[in-house]
């Protein structure tokens, strides 16, 4: 990852349709745009690649969040348990839902754990969203159990893990929805853009219309269209579109990448004493677009990542220091800082954020230290980044 990495012919031919037809809006202008219908052809083409029967692009992955909680019915008041891992875009899209965002606790997937949702849970509990984070899944067959069990609306984050699966099962296709992104650095790319995926027509015709101001996209007529709900403008150009569809195209080729890659350097590390790796409940289905690993404690976890970046091993991220990635360090939702008031802040079971502790991830996230794995790396650049590391963390344990 990411997927610019690979930019070339098959992305600038899709852009030129584009161009070439002057046609850069999604809906209409039938007879200009000479056949080519990139969002479209993109839509059809992932909910294939993924085995569901809908997927619907939005301009990107909070869009899709967003989207895909209006489409499924999660609003005012209703308690939506989130990982404290994950990017912010997760818990906003809550909040702009005018829900609760509810934390519970992570395991050693770096996502949220069945244990972690089992005790969030209360009698406003109305969905449930695990984060599939850095490429690969959570335990999501025991967190599907779990909302089939008690009713919840299972919507999966897995805009970090597009390619990934569980057992054979498309991260994304276990839930009522799930959302991927592509924005710049993600494994495949529009430059931006989000998908909402699923296989629930209602769900399907909500977010269709949800995301453009409430049309029904029935006819060719934009002017006759009519509105079937209250919506918002979420849409994905022509050119965003024709981007993702030749990355897209090319998903087979960077999961072989990066997966090889990856095995590389995680193979180098098996050894290394004092080093554990991240549980992968599907080793198989990884995407592997992160290696995570888990130093001894805190300490060791800070001077590992500085002597990597000494060593010239860079894009390895310590998520307990990261201010954008875990909650420790989210001081502005913390105190709920926006230009105006939040629909949240007036709810009775609105939480304190300044007082959320949830010393199970910490514990697990002070370890942490994720490792980006690229598409471009030569052979040579992949064993000279191999040994550097190897060399680094021995240096310390």
């Amino acid at each position: 990852m990411p997927g610019f990495e690979i930019f070339g012919e098959e992305e600038r031919e899709q852009v030129n349709h584009v161009l070439e037809t002057g046609v850069l809006f999604r809906y209409g202008f039938d007879g200009a745009r000479q056949g080519h219908w990139k969002a479209k052809t993109f839509e059809a083409e992932l909910a294939r690649r993924l085995g569901l029967k809908y997927a619907h692009l939005c301009a990107s992955g909070t869009a899709a969040l967003s989207t895909a909680m209006a489409a499924c019915g999660i609003g005012a008041g209703d308690e939506v348990i989130v990982p404290p891992f994950t990017f912010v875009a997760t818990i906003e899209s809550v909040l702009m839902a005018g829900a609760v965002p509810v934390f519970a606790d992570i395991d050693e997937t770096l996502c949220l754990s069945p244990e972690g949702l089992e005790a969030a849970l209360t009698p406003a509990t109305k969905a449930v969203v695990p984060v599939h984070m850095c490429g690969a899944m959570a335990r999501i067959d025991e967190i599907k159990s779990i909302c089939d069990r008690k009713g919840l609306i299972l919507l999966e984050d897995a805009c970090q893990s597009v390619g990934a699966s569980y057992h054979g099962k498309a991260l994304g296709s276990f839930g009522k929805a799930g959302c991927f992104s592509f924005d710049p650095v993600k494994t495949i790319t529009c430059g931006e853009g989000g998908a909402v995926v699923t296989n629930d027509r209602d769900v399907y015709i909500a977010a269709d219309a949800y995301a453009d101001h409430g049309h029904d996209h029935i006819g060719n007529d934009r002017g006759a269209e009519d509105h079937l709900i209250l919506g918002a403008n979420y849409r994905i150009s022509e050119l965003n579109a024709a981007v993702g569809l030749a990355q897209l195209r090319k998903l087979d080729r960077i999961l072989e990448t990066q997966r090889r890659n990856k095995a590389a350097i995680k193979s180098a590390m098996a050894d290394i004493r004092g080093i554990a790796f991240r549980y992968l409940p599907d080793p198989e289905g990884d995407s592997a677009t992160f290696l995570t690993f888990f130093m001894p404690n805190l300490e060791t976890a800070r001077q590992a990542v500085k002597a990597l970046t000494a060593a010239g091993v860079d894009g390895c991220f310590h998520w307990f220091d990261n201010k954008w990635h875990y909650i420790r360090k989210w001081n502005h939702l913390h105190a709920m800082q926006t230009p105006a008031r939040l629909a949240v802040q007036t709810l009775a079971n609105c939480p304190d954020y300044r007082a959320i502790s949830l010393p199970e991830s910490d514990a697990i996230m002070q370890r942490a230290i994720s490792m980006q794995i690229k598409l471009g790396w030569t052979p040579e650049q992949l064993d000279q980044r191999t040994r550097a590391t190897v060399k680094a963390l021995r240096t310390l344990i």
